[in-house]
């Protein structure tokens, strides 16, 4: 008896995307024709030189701009299917992300910043006060849930962002340049954040940057040229 065929790649893949084409006004392409698949668990940086389509990208994989042709699927479901209730569900349960700007409410705790997902949730998160501390503990800011952001330093507001990321506990992490206005030292140990993360939870990443120190922790790399995907290699960790 013959053995049954293996899934093709989009079929397994947390990220699939056809042909993707993405047109701003004025004419200006950011992406053009991006072929892509992301398995669950890869940690995929995406580099190349400013302007080149990365943040565009990771915009048009994560359904925050769903203004685009061609063919994206999140978990195995075609955006182009979803109504914008049910891309902003996906985006909610399954989706977390990461940004170079920490986008922390000033006036807010750091314990009511990572809850804020909760507030968007169907319904209430069982154990939210609970969760909330966990993961401030998780990233390293223990005791620190009733300072305010300013009481913070660079790298601590970003550890709240990831906080606030992965409170809903997603199965992508989506992150866009989140160590390109920290130091070297401050970036290291956020990279290294990510690294454990991704190595405890099998999290599937895909982390925009142009730092070859982003690079190294990656088990893929794709680098992008006027929006166009010129390399895709598969790399050893630790490797720049």
């Amino acid at each position: 008896m013959s053995e049954p065929p293996l899934p093709s790649p989009d079929a397994v893949a947390h990220l699939a995307l056809r042909d993707v084409r993405k047109r701003y006004p004025g004419g200006r392409v950011a992406l053009d024709g991006v072929s892509v698949s992301v398995a669950p668990g890869e940690l995929v940086a995406v580099t190349g030189r400013s302007g080149s389509g990365k943040s565009t990208l990771l915009h048009v994989a994560g359904a925050l701009d769903r203004d685009f042709e061609g063919e994206v699927r999140v978990l195995g479901r075609s955006l182009a299917a979803l109504s914008d209730a049910e891309a902003a569900a996906l985006r909610h349960a399954s989706i977390g992300y990461v940004f170079q700007a920490f986008h922390l409410v000033a006036s807010w705790t750091v314990r009511q910043n990572v809850a804020l997902p909760a507030s968007f949730a169907p319904a209430p998160v069982p154990d939210l006060a609970a969760r909330v501390d966990r993961w401030i503990e998780r990233v390293g800011l223990a005791g620190r849930g009733d300072d305010l952001p300013t009481a913070l330093s660079g790298g601590q507001r970003q550890r709240v962002a990831i906080a606030r990321a992965l409170l809903m506990e997603p199965r992508i992490l989506l992150c866009d340049e989140p160590t390109g206005s920290l130091d070297a030292e401050t970036g290291a140990s956020i990279l290294g954040l990510f690294e454990s993360l991704h190595a405890e939870r099998a999290m599937t990443v895909l982390l925009v940057t142009h730092e070859a120190r982003a690079t190294a922790i990656a088990t893929r790399v794709l680098t992008l040229d006027e929006g166009r995907l010129v390399d895709d290699v598969v790399q050893a960790r630790g490797v720049a």
